[in-house]
């Protein structure tokens, strides 16, 4: 049903029929003409992907491999450590302005390099200005239109937002867009739920015919705890590399200081990394129920060990609980 709202603004309705959309055939399904691999990036908002990602990026550029770096997070944080804090002009930006203008995008007005790398931000609304997920598959058929499918690179690495869990977040999963998911998570538990849950949507659009699957986990910020180890090993996923939590790693991030260069003394942990991610073959993980999540830890930590109290009707109506005469007919003893 329909209903008619009077005064409907054409915002207004552009949200509507962004909410309604089906989502199935926005996207082509076309694969890249050259044997690029295609990597998306998941981790909860914060854990560290864009510093993993920079760095990966700028490391296999030196190893001499083509690379370009898409950010699809609405913050475009991904690029801002690549290019020394400088903030890079979105692609759904500079869209819209290029077409208030008359004019059409070229690559050059969204797509920047440094040390090899090639890279660009999708961008995405403002809050409460739009749907992130829409903006991100809006992005994507922006690209298509710059002739994505002819781009010669070794590698396209997607960094994404884990913890979102609308369609255009789960485009490189859902629409066999990329051939591995990489997970970057730390030892909380926050972000290894996150990494659970991409666990979870790669298995099930497996289920469905996709063919995506987890090449492994970059364990960030490691204080060699164990967690995230224990959880690679439980969904039956390898780890690639595990990042020290380290001052020195802290501050250059700071800093916006690249590490993942063969000058730094982190270079040949960024070098084995990218050895790794190039060669890690995509595996189908064992996603965990939340009890199997909570085991990884110490229940007094997590609060693994409270037992659930149903609540009764008289506990919902509180001072307003008043006993209810029986309608149940009992029989005297004859």
């Amino acid at each position: 049903m329909t209903l008619d709202i009077p005064n409907l603004t054409d915002f207004d309705q552009r949200l509507r029929d962004e909410a309604h959309e089906d989502l199935a055939d926005v996207i082509a399904s076309e694969p890249p003409k050259s044997k690029t691999q295609i990597i998306a990036i998941y981790g909860k908002g914060g854990i560290g992907k864009s510093f993993t990602l920079a760095n990966l990026s700028h490391m296999m550029a030196e190893q001499g491999k083509r690379v370009l770096l898409i950010g699809c997070d609405p913050k475009s944080d991904t690029t801002s450590l690549l290019f020394g804090g400088k903030a890079c002009p979105t692609i759904i930006e500079t869209s819209s302005k290029k077409k208030l203008a008359g004019e059409e995008v070229a690559i050059g007005d969204v797509c920047f390099k440094r040390g090899g790398v090639f890279a660009m931000e999708l961008g995405g609304p403002e809050v409460g200005r739009g749907c992130g997920g829409r903006g991100i598959i809006h992005g994507f058929e922006l690209l298509e239109k710059l002739g994505f499918h002819d781009w010669d690179f070794d590698y396209v690495l997607l960094d994404f937002l884990g913890d979102v869990v609308c369609g255009g977040f789960g485009l490189p999963i859902a629409r066999d867009m990329a051939q591995k998911v990489i997970l970057v998570a730390s030892n909380d538990l926050q972000s290894l739920y996150v990494a659970n849950n991409v666990c979870s949507a790669v298995e099930y659009f497996r289920r469905l015919g996709g063919n995506v699957g987890v090449a492994g986990l970059v364990i960030n910020k490691d204080d060699g705890s164990g967690e995230a180890q224990a959880f690679a090993r439980t969904v039956g996923i390898p780890v690639l590399a595990a990042i020290p939590q380290d001052d020195d790693l802290r501050k250059k991030s700071a800093n916006y200081q690249i590490v993942g260069t063969a000058q730094s003394q982190w270079g040949s942990l960024f070098a084995a990394l990218g050895d790794e991610v190039a060669a890690a073959p995509p595996v189908r993980p064992t996603a965990l129920d939340q009890d199997g999540l909570l085991a990884l830890f110490d229940s007094k930590d997590t609060g693994g060990d409270v037992v659930l109290v149903p609540a009764t009707d008289a506990d919902m109506r509180g001072s307003k609980s008043k006993p209810k005469e029986s309608l149940e007919v009992v029989y005297d003893d004859v």
